[in-house]
């Protein structure tokens, strides 16, 4: 089911971004990096990025104000997330809204979900790095069909976001924090790299080969990819996409949330290890079709090796498709009774 971040999540670290401005974003990376830290290896030699990695945050993926600053001192992070604790606190001692028919029921408490009470370890205000004001580049007809889908979502299933649909949350949308299986599995072999995602438990079985790329013609929901090494960072290419995907589809991505893709999107990660308890996790997504430019997002992938990561069978009893199609049906039928009503 689709995730959302209350205006209250949002409000705090839009507070907190009206501050004092803070150090330069490689002062940032130093924050969470062990200057000590030696990768280990695995048996064949590869840097070892096995285990299991979360990035559950507050941290929202869009700067909401362009002009505040990229980052957070520590004592704005510490406030924001004082705040979060409160907000949370206070969402759950409220008593539940029960209305009449019709009526807004409220939302889930705190503890049904697993979005975190935290913001980034680096302090950032956005996941977005580039460009600069922390929001992606996205063009006038790409916001325009994302809006469409969002306002028709109960007329037709394809305007559903395809985590609704038990699908895919595609590339990089897999990656990105949601309200809740937030967590990532690293398998390394010689000659592959495996990212199992928690949610809809899609699994990406990457070649490190230089092999070419699968025909131009086949468009795939998670991309054709290939890794290699540079040093000690593993870096993924994925191309092949179709243009049946959306970049996000959490509510935790706002407004990147129903953005399309397109057959000519090319996304490049970069995972480094930087300490015993994190990797580095870098993406930046080059689609001409749907942006003004290139865009990059950059956070930390923190470990939880007692994390344990339950099947999500996405498919089995979602009737939230459905429910939500016949929803809208009965809104329809009370309208028109209401027009025939008004009509004599």
């Amino acid at each position: 089911m689709p995730t959302r971040i209350t205006s209250l999540t949002v409000a705090v670290i839009a507070l907190t971004c009206t501050l004092v401005g803070p150090p330069t974003a490689t002062a940032q990376v130093e924050r969470i990096a062990d200057p000590t830290w030696t990768t280990p290896r695995t048996p064949d030699g590869q840097p070892d990025l096995q285990g299991l990695w979360g990035n559950k945050t507050i941290t929202p993926t869009e700067r909401r104000d362009s002009e505040g600053p990229a980052y957070l001192t520590d004592e704005e992070m510490a406030a924001a997330n004082r705040q979060r604790i409160l907000l949370l606190q206070a969402q759950d001692a409220a008593p539940a809204q029960r209305t009449e028919a019709g009526g807004q029921l409220g939302a889930y408490g705190s503890y049904w979900l697993d979005s975190g009470d935290t913001v980034l370890s680096t302090g950032q205000t956005s996941l977005i790095v580039d460009p600069p004001n922390g929001r992606a580049p996205i063009k006038s007809w790409a916001l325009k069909a994302r809006a469409y889908s969002l306002a028709h979502e109960g007329e037709h299933y394809q305007y559903l976001s395809t985590l609704d649909r038990c699908l895919s949350r595609g590339v990089p949308g897999s990656m990105l924090p949601a309200g809740y299986n937030n967590t990532h599995r690293i398998v390394q072999t010689p000659d592959y790299v495996v990212l199992q995602h928690e949610m809809i438990h899609d699994l990406r079985i990457i070649p490190l080969s230089d092999r070419p790329h699968i025909d131009d013609r086949i468009g795939l929901w998670m991309g054709d990819a290939r890794g290699h090494w540079e040093g000690e960072v593993l870096v993924v290419e994925t191309r092949n996409f179709h243009n049946r995907g959306w970049i996000a589809t959490s509510g935790a991505g706002r407004r990147l949330k129903g953005i399309p893709t397109s057959t000519r999107m090319h996304v490049v990660e970069r995972y480094e290890r930087v300490s015993g308890t994190t990797i580095m996790w870098t993406v930046t997504v080059d689609d001409p079709n749907v942006y003004t430019q290139p865009w990059t997002i950059s956070m930390p992938l923190t470990a939880e090796p007692d994390y344990v990561i339950y099947e999500y069978a996405c498919h089995e009893g979602n009737y939230a498709i459905p429910n939500i199609l016949a929803g809208a049906r009965a809104q329809e039928a009370v309208a028109a009774q209401a027009a025939t009503k008004g009509s004599r």
